[in-house]
Formats: structure tokens, C-alpha cells, sequence
């Protein structure tokens, strides 16, 4: 089910919460709403299920304006945060609930619960009850709920919060399966940004209620819109400089009398321009080359984190700014003092405004 989200706003008195969104997400995608805590996602999940009315702007399934259409007659199925299960009643009963509902009996019914449970592989369980299965077989449980009644699409407020790490994991893969498996068209609330990474088709990044950026995860990762989005989707060093020679392919900046060079620049950036130089920690790298040439950072070892598969550096640059960067399968430790050089590739390097 393609869905079209047109200039929505939504106020709670003065509060907006909202603020002008419009987005389309295409038939069978997994779409992510990613952002702080009161960025606006959850209120803009719930005017998409029909829980929230826009204050302006409008809704569409298909080609159906459903904006001033209740929950229960819009074609979604929701998983909450607390899965809200029925205490009472088996999972076999829990599954069959949302049929009942829409007066689905006998055989038909029967066989649309077997079939759910089976895809999320809890068949075995259809006689537990809530408060006799683990979190992980609770998610299950409410993600059959949602499949068994067939929606045209799926929608997910934070549906991994509860899980243990591991788990969460786990759950993600399952989770993209079953909507791919299914066809389902699937909007996905959370602040985890390696959930959004993991298993987004695209992502709709939210700040202040306003759609701040939408890409797919690796282009949001790597070509973030801004130094909010850069922070937010990953870790980072913010490097202030100035541009000072555009080529084809080519771009040379200033940074404290440091040249770094990256491959391309916004064209709103023109020569002397200030901007904010985006370094994520995994993309610097210990050089025994020479400091000199562009792209080298000469730095100092402050402290180090050894965590086996990874060592975490914290050096300081000779210009006074702080550097982190990963080791990858460290084989020696760094010693607190110890002066190194650092390079960058120019591909890594992202040129962000100034100003956020």
C-alpha cells in the first residue's frame, strides 16, 4: 500500500508538534521515522493509524484520503512498545482476537491464526499465556496479531524497546522478513539509529516535528544534511574550516592550517566559504607515512579503550581539537603521550554547514 503523507502539522494547544511533513512511501517499503524524544514521530505514527487527527494537511492510502477516518477503518495493524497482550487469554486467543473483531469464524479464522503463528514460529506455544512467555516470544506473539487480520500496512512504535540486546538483533532481521515476506508496506518508530540502519529501506530523519532529511541508511550515514543529523545517526568529529580551492572532483579546505581534501562540496559552498568538516571515527587511520600533504592529522594518544575486536582512541590534534577514531583488531596498545599521525581519505571526509 503506497502512502502519501501531505503537509501534515499537529498542535496540542501551543505546543507543534508537527510542523508541515510530507513525505511518500512507496508499496512494500520499510520506512523508518528516526529522531530524538519529542521530535514528533510517535504523534506522526498516530495520525497515520488513525489514533491522532492532523491539524491540518492530509492522509492517503492509495488513492483514499483517509484523514478523518477512525483506526478501525483504516486498512493498519499496530505493534506497540508494551505489545499489549490480553493477560487472560492464551496466545492462540490473543492471535485470534483481532478476527473475531472483524467477525471472521469457523474454519477461515482457524486457519488464518495457523498460519500466523507458524510464520513467526510459535506455533508451539498457542496454549501459554502472556505472563508464561519471554519478551522476545511476546513480540512474536503481537506481530502475529498484526498478520493474522491481513493490513495493507504495519506500523511499529519502538516495537524492540523491552528486548535485551541480543534479542533485539534477532528480532530486527525477523521483523524486515516477515514485512518482505508479506508485502507489507511498514513505518517503524525509534530512536536507535542502528535499528534504522540495519533494516530501513529509507529513512525520514525528525527534529523539532519537521522532516529534517530522508535518504536511504548508507546515503544518510554518509552524506548527512546537516551536523544534527551527522551526531545524531552515528559518532563523529566536527572539524571547523574554510574552503579554499573547487576542481572537478576536488576540494581543498583549511583547517587551522591543516589541508584536508575531500571529494565534493554543496554548491551553496563557493571559495572562503566557513563550513563544519564531518570525520567519523572509523574512517581515521594511523599513516607511518610523513605529516606532510593534505589529509594528515598529527595527534596525541589521551586515552584508549581496548575492547578486543576494537580499540577507542582519544588524541588532540596539534590545533588543540579533541580526535577520536577506532582501531580495528588492534594488535598493540597506544601509549598515553605517544605522538601519531592520523590520515583520512578525501571520500571521507564530509563538508556540512556551519550552522545546523
Amino acid at each position: 500500500m503506497r502512502i502519501v503523507i501531505d503537509h501534515v502539522s499537529k498542535s496540542f494547544g501551543k505546543v507543534t508538534a508537527l510542523s508541515d511533513v510530507s513525505l511518500e512511501i512507496g508499496d512494500g517499503e520499510l520506512f523508518f521515522l528516526l529522531g530524538p524524544s519529542g521530535c514528533g514521530k510517535t504523534t506522526l505514527l498516530r495520525c497515520l493509524g488513525g489514533f491522532e487527527q492532523p491539524t491540518a494537511g492530509r492522509i492517503f492510502f492509495g488513492d483514499e484520503d483517509v484523514t478523518g477516518a477512525p483506526a478501525h477503518e483504516r486498512n493498519t495493524a499496530m505493534v506497540f512498545q508494551g505489545y499489549a497482550l490480553w493477560p487472560h487469554m492464551t496466545v492462540e486467543e490473543n492471535v485470534a482476537f483481532g478476527l473475531e473483531m472483524r467477525r471472521v469464524t469457523g474454519t477461515e479464522r482457524a486457519r488464518r491464526v495457523d498460519e500466523a503463528l507458524a510464520r513467526v514460529q510459535i506455533s508451539e506455544l498457542r496454549n501459554r499465556r502472556p505472563n508464561e512467555l519471554s519478551g522476545g516470544q511476546q513480540q512474536r506473539v503481537a506481530l502475529a496479531r498484526t498478520l493474522v487480520v491481513q493490513p495493507g500496512c504495519l506500523l511499529l512504535d519502538e516495537p524492540l524497546a523491552n528486548l535485551d540486546a541480543k534479542l533485539r538483533r534477532d528480532m530486527r532481521r525477523e521483523i524486515r522478513s516477515l514485512c518482505k515476506e508479506s508485502g507489507l508496506t511498514g513505518i517503524y518508530v525509534t530512536h536507535d539509529r542502528q535499528e534504522a540502519l540495519s533494516m530501513a529501506d529509507r529513512v525520514a530523519v525528525l527534529k523539532d516535528g519537521v522532516v529534517r532529511q530522508v535518504a536511504s541508511p548508507q546515503e544518510l550515514y554518509r552524506r548527512p544534511a546537516s551536523a544534527f543529523i551527522a551526531n545524531f545517526i552515528g559518532e563523529t568529529n566536527f572539524l571547523r574550516g574554510k574552503v579554499v580551492a573547487k576542481e572537478t572532483g576536488r576540494v581543498l579546505l583549511d583547517v587551522a592550517g591543516v589541508r584536508l581534501e575531500a571529494e565534493s562540496c554543496p554548491e551553496a559552498f563557493g571559495i572562503g566559504a566557513e563550513v563544519v568538516l564531518s570525520l567519523r571515527p572509523e574512517a581515521l587511520f594511523r599513516t607511518y607515512s610523513a605529516g606532510e600533504g593534505a589529509n594528515r592529522l598529527r595527534v596525541t594518544v589521551r586515552e584508549t579503550s581496548y575492547l578486543g575486536e576494537i580499540a577507542d582512541h582519544i588524541a588532540m590534534s596539534e590545533q588543540g581539537q579533541e580526535i577520536k577514531f577506532f582501531e580495528l583488531n588492534p594488535v598493540g596498545v597506544l601509549r598515553s603521550g605517544e605522538a601519531i599521525t592520523l590520515g583520512v581519505e578525501a571520500r571521507d571526509v564530509v563538508i556540512l554547514p556551519e550552522a545546523d
